[in-house]
């Protein structure tokens, strides 16, 4: 469950608009782009001979390999909580608004989770197959709604009202275009597919260190610390994907050419938008300038002009966009807000925060994070008793009873359907439903189940 942490600078030769609406083709309707879909990946394979790759050379060596990484790993996220104890600030989050970004700049890729894997499902009763079959199934919580992987993230997303990723730049699409490619072709990208699950579910140090910090920030690490366990290299996914290479090597012909295809597969990790990327690139100004610009396309000309600011209304401060900063200014200039204090203190927090305030319901528990950390500044790093301020929306945990009456309709029609169908159409149908776009939806969960029972 990672993507190595080097970006390389190209992260695909198409522009930005073909390489998002390739994503969501591949996601909803991908058997009418497989074409664009085996080109993209072509192009990417030719981008990999840029990329390194730290495989061993003989692949009889994996095991070996898989248990060395994974020490290495442990022992450098031993020397980060050593750091930690000893008084260093968190590495990965510099405040609450920073974490909330990452989960949001991420969330192309945490939202095909484990897609790479769909194509293997047809040949489930190849033994092969097996452990790709299995991982994928696990990815996919064998069924249980708290423990599938997207729906996870996807609740995530919207506990924190952070789901619109529609406007991210293309570059962050990379990864999960990748994974829905290698999904629905994996007929001709067998051993890439190999070679990329390989590398996607070995353990990463950002991973254990998110894990970490997201608890600090009181934000739920779950859907993180679920893959910190289900990637372990004794029994979990990193040790399952080097068996998978393993199983799948040539009993006759070219060996070295199956494994340098699996090699290829590995390193497509390297493309796209890291982890550790998104991370640093985080600037907290220019991310409040961002959500404040959108808002402001909607909120112009719905300002009284009686408020003048620096001597110009609201409206005509919003009136045209790269003025946010200047308005920031103003307002701190005029005291609306009091930067590096506590922002109860501001006049402007006052207005946006608290059921009775005038604009309440104005910001997202997102965008009040980035105004929040923007105004505290350096008072929120040395308030050392006062716990970091939240603001989350309550939304649906997705846990609870099974829904009655038409919410459930869908399941129970599908039940009617799956009595109805002969074997192996049944089968077909329960796979058809666990693709990418649907295995976290009611139907979805429900295909899973049946489906894990059988491929036990």
């Amino acid at each position: 469950m990672t993507m190595l942490s080097t970006p390389i600078q190209h992260h695909t030769t198409r522009s930005p608009q073909d390489l998002v609406a390739l994503y969501q083709d591949l996601l909803h309707a991908p058997q009418q782009h497989l074409t664009s879909g085996r080109q993209f990946l072509r192009e990417q394979l030719r981008l990999t001979t840029a990329c390194p790759c730290d495989l061993p050379a003989d692949p009889l060596q994996l095991g070996e390999w898989v248990t060395a990484s994974h020490a290495r790993t442990a022992q450098a996220y031993r020397d980060y909580l050593t750091a930690r104890k000893q008084g260093q600030p968190r590495r990965f989050f510099s405040n609450r608004a920073h974490a909330l970004y990452f989960l949001r700049n991420v969330a192309p890729t945490k939202l095909v989770d484990g897609a790479w894997l769909y194509g293997v499902l047809p040949h489930w009763q190849d033994w092969r197959f097996h452990t790709l079959v299995r991982t994928y199934l696990e990815e996919l919580g064998d069924g249980e709604a708290t423990q599938n992987h997207v729906l996870l993230y996807k609740q995530l997303l919207a506990s924190h009202d952070i789901d619109d990723i529609d406007t991210l730049p293309a570059d962050h699409f990379v990864q999960g275009a990748q994974q829905l490619a290698l999904g629905h072709l994996a007929a001709e990208f067998l051993p890439e597919l190999i070679g990329y699950n390989l590398g996607y579910e070995q353990l990463p140090l950002h991973l254990l260190i998110t894990t970490y910090e997201l608890g600090e920030l009181d934000i739920d690490p779950y859907y993180f610390q679920l893959h910190v366990t289900i990637d372990n290299a004794a029994t979990g996914h990193a040790k399952k994907a080097a068996q998978a290479v393993l199983d799948n090597l040539p009993t006759t012909g070219n060996r070295q050419a199956f494994y340098d295809r699996v090699r290829r597969g590995y390193q497509l990790n390297e493309l796209g938008l890291s982890a550790t990327a998104v991370i640093t690139g985080f600037n907290l100004e220019q991310e409040l300038h961002r959500v404040l610009e959108q808002k402001a396309r909607i909120a112009r000309n719905m300002h009284a002009d009686f408020c003048r600011i620096e001597g110009r209304t609201v409206n005509e401060w919003l009136s045209e966009t790269g003025r946010i900063g200047g308005f920031l200014a103003a307002l701190e200039k005029r005291d609306w807000i009091r930067r590096h204090a506590d922002p109860e203190a501001s006049r402007f927090w006052q207005l946006i925060q608290g059921n009775r305030a005038p604009m309440f319901g104005v910001f997202s528990p997102y965008e009040q994070q980035l105004l929040y950390d923007w105004i505290a500044g350096e008072w929120q790093g040395s308030a050392k008793t006062k716990p970091a301020r939240r603001f989350a929306s309550p939304g649906n945990t997705g846990k609870g009873t099974t829904p009655k009456g038409d919410f459930n309709s869908g399941q129970r029609l599908l039940q009617q359907e799956l009595q109805a169908l002969p074997e192996p159409a049944r089968t077909q149908r329960l796979i058809d439903l666990m693709a990418p776009t649907s295995h976290h939806t009611p139907a979805g969960l429900m295909a899973t189940r049946l489906f894990s029972r059988q491929a036990q």
